[in-house]
Parts: structure tokens; sequence; C-alpha cells
């Protein structure tokens, strides 16, 4: 397996991991337990943001939440960055 299929598989599990932070965050929510603190999930939307931005807007959740939705979209943002640059040092 090479460097790059690893690379691959590390991004696969931190956005799957990013999308069941929310997840489980909404059920807690639901049912009325504690809650995962909006540090943790946007340390989440670092590791995983496309997961936990679709995780966010598929279970709706936290998407009215200032001023958590606007950090929330900046560190989604850095991570996207972060991606790039990774894939250009990758390909370069």
């Amino acid at each position: 397996m090479s460097n790059l299929d690893l690379a691959l598989i590390a991004i696969l599990c931190g956005e799957v991991l990013g999308f069941l932070a929310f997840a489980k965050d909404k059920r807690r929510a639901r049912a009325g337990l504690w809650r995962t603190p909006e540090s943790m999930l946007l340390m989440f939307g670092l590791i995983g943001g496309l997961g936990a931005w679709m995780g966010q807007h598929i279970l709706r959740h936290k998407t009215r939440k200032e001023p958590f939705r606007t950090q929330f979209g900046l560190v989604v943002l850095l991570h996207l960055i972060l991606l790039a640059g990774g894939a250009a040092w990758v390909i370069l």
C-alpha cells in the first residue's frame, strides 16, 4: 500500500469521524443527554471538515447557532485549504 493510499484512507476516516460526531451530538440533544462541547465539534470540523459539514446540514444540527456557525465555516475552510495544500505537495 502506497503513502497516497494511506493518506486517502486517513482522510476518509477523518470525514466519517466528523459526520459521526455531529450525528452523536444530535442524537444526544434529542434525548436531553450530555452534549459534545462546541470546541470539540470544531476540532472534528478540522479533522473531517467535509464529513462534519455534511453531518451538520443533513442532520440540521447547529445550522443557526451563532457564533458557532461562523466559526465552523472558517474551520471547514481551513480544513479544505490544508487538504488542497497536501494534495499539491503530493502532486509536485
